[in-house]
């Protein structure tokens, strides 16, 4: 009732990187005098704000810092990932307060906001955590935290247009990964004013959203200065390709000699990419596309490697297997990790018979494979979409050790599609653009034309290596194809280029906008034909490969050298050439490049450019 006692405020959010901490600073007694005349939108005085430097200050109130610089001892600011619950309440007027309490159990001074409620600083706080109400006390929101990818919404496309824009924007991640097959005409509401001579939005406005949606998204529309950069080349006509019978297994054991090792890696990587592998070839073969086993190893070496990899498994399992109820209580994120992967593994290709029914031992196995994957890499630890990494190799090896390091190597690979940056996905989708654009720069203008020259929609191919695109089966095959690493690196954005060059006729016969095409990529779903698709995939890496005025940036993504090495004859290579149907493919190819000064110049540039090509 004393308000003398009461002290004015200002409260903000603070965002640095994937970070954010909440502030509290008394308000400048001239500012306190205003008392009725502040607007009724006092309570958004708190902002969002973009530090360049942080140094995290202590909550205590006698912090001396703090009254060095004037400010208030109750000044308080601390971190989203130390905030416990927030307790709410109504006062008598009108009057709300919010009272955080943080993880050490230490319970900041009441917050009132005399001029409006408190929910558009509730709404600010769900940008970075999830509030959940305690079933015990409703005035008591408790905060989930590690929202940023793993988060699932189970029920997102159930909501308005607005909410689920809003979502999206947030969490791009979760709501293409969780519910993107159930896309439907109300997006294209929510990304388009209702005024109908706002339909097209400008080039500059669409950029600024999906910046805010992919954070740090940047496709220049401008090209980089002091390059010359081609945009009209000629590549010729995409060559005819055909595909081979898969390895069979005595194809594989001519390959290997007495003590088990492979004679020619080079041949039988290209026999594989050609025909792929025979089913009962896989478990074997797998572990050497993956890196799991060594390509020059022995029977034995082998042998030696699986009993050490086994005991350092069941270590790292017993890790969590031996965690207590009461230690869960006080281990936030392995209770969400756990909770993610319980809720994923129970939907993960249950139409397969290896993951059908209740009580399966396969989906036993998936939970504990990704459970103990959490306690090899805990700073990941688990985000949705590593099941569907997961499934197929345990569908092969059938072994929970063998599965779990083929597993752990093929997350090596796509590490950097799951981490909260999301820097993998963006160089994915920027150098995915360069290539559709020297590939068909007509179907890239009208694709931009349509608000979608950035390939969004292409998002879930590249996340999980297509496995929500084809058929169980056929992902075994198509993964099976990319895990020999040829043609060249990036195959996998070849063959998004070969399909959306497949899908091109009808989108742009029948002027299909931006929602049609998000529609129509998304029901191509299990409709794509994987043979077909690779062969046009490795005709489209022909065409370029062989183009004697390849862009120094397309060079980079393929991976190409000034010469390819080409099979030694002793190697079978006529045999092979013939059987394989691709004898220009391991050609010599000589690559011109495009020199700082905009001049093409030889090996000195493409020397300096190796060290500069991405991994």
């Amino acid at each position: 009732d004393d308000q003398d006692s009461l002290i004015a405020g200002i409260l903000r959010v603070i965002e640095k990187d994937s970070s954010s901490v909440v502030e509290w600073t008394q308000t400048p007694k001239e500012k306190c005098s205003r008392g009725a005349d502040r607007p009724s939108s006092y309570e958004a005085e708190w902002d969002m704000v973009t530090t360049v430097s942080f140094k995290k200050k202590p909550h205590s109130n006698g912090d001396a810092t703090s009254h060095a610089n004037g400010e208030s001892k109750w000044s308080f600011l601390f971190s989203l990932t130390d905030l416990k619950s927030i307790k709410q309440n109504k006062e008598g007027m009108g009057w709300s307060y919010l009272v955080f309490c943080l993880k050490d159990d230490v319970k900041l001074p009441a917050l009132h906001f005399h001029h409006g409620d408190s929910k558009l600083l509730i709404k600010c706080l769900e940008k970075h955590v999830v509030l959940n109400e305690s079933p015990h006390d409703e005035r008591v929101l408790l905060v989930k935290t590690q929202k940023s990818l793993s988060q699932s919404f189970e029920n997102l496309f159930d909501e308005p247009s607005y909410g689920l824009l809003q979502k999206w924007k947030k969490d791009p991640y979760v709501v293409t990964m969780g519910r993107f097959s159930k896309v439907t005409n109300y997006i294209f509401d929510s990304f388009r004013s209702s005024d109908p001579s706002n339909q097209r939005r400008p080039p500059s406005e669409m950029a600024d959203f999906l910046n805010d949606t992919i954070p740090g998204l940047k496709i220049n529309q401008q090209e980089e200065p002091g390059f010359e950069v081609i945009t009209r080349i000629d590549l010729g006509k995409q060559p005819e390709v055909s595909r081979r019978e898969p390895v069979s297994t005595e194809e594989w054991a001519k390959n290997m000699d007495s003590e088990g090792r492979i004679l020619d890696v080079d041949y039988i990587k290209r026999l594989i990419f050609k025909g792929g592998l025979c089913h009962t070839l896989r478990k074997e073969a797998w572990k050497f596309l993956l890196g799991y086993f060594p390509w020059n190893s022995t029977r034995e070496e082998r042998a030696n490697l699986q009993k050490r990899k086994t005991d350092e498994y069941f270590r790292m399992k017993l890790q969590w297997k031996s965690v207590s109820e009461e230690q869960e209580k006080r281990n936030s994120r392995l209770r969400d990790y756990r909770s993610l992967i319980e809720k994923d593994v129970n939907r993960t290709d249950r139409t397969n018979k290896f993951y059908e029914g209740e009580d399966n031992p396969g989906l036993i196995l998936l939970h504990d494979i990704l459970m103990t994957y959490c306690m090899y890499d805990f700073d990941l630890g688990y985000v949705q979409g590593m099941s569907d990494l997961l499934s197929p190799v345990l569908y092969v090896m059938e072994n929970e050790v063998d599965a779990f390091w083929c597993f752990v190597s093929y997350m090596d690979q796509m590490h950097q599609n799951f981490e909260e940056q999301m820097q993998g996905m963006k160089t994915q989708l920027i150098q995915l653009s360069t290539l559709l654009r020297l590939l068909d720069s007509g179907f890239c203008s009208y694709l931009e034309s349509q608000d979608s020259g950035y390939l969004y929609f292409c998002f879930r191919w590249l996340l999980i290596r297509f496995k929500r695109e084809f058929s169980f089966q056929d992902i075994l095959r198509l993964w099976e194809v990319m895990w020999t690493e040829l043609p060249c690196q990036n195959f996998h954005l070849l063959l998004c280029c070969a399909i959306l060059e497949s899908e091109k006729q009808q989108i742009m016969d029948k002027h299909y906008g931006f929602n049609e095409i998000l529609k129509h990529i998304n029901e191509l779903s299990m409709k794509i034909d994987v043979e077909y698709i690779l062969c046009k995939a490795e005709a489209i890496s022909m065409q370029m490969m062989n183009c004697k005025e390849l862009p120094q940036a397309v060079s980079e993504i393929l991976g190409i050298e000034t010469s390819s090495v080409t099979p030694d004859s002793d190697t079978g290579e006529d045999e092979s050439g013939a059987e394989l149907g691709c004898p220009t493919l391991y050609q010599n190819i000589s690559t011109p490049v495009i020199a700082a000064n905009g001049t093409r110049d030889g090996a000195q540039q493409m020397s300096e450019r190796q060290s500069l090509a991405p991994a």
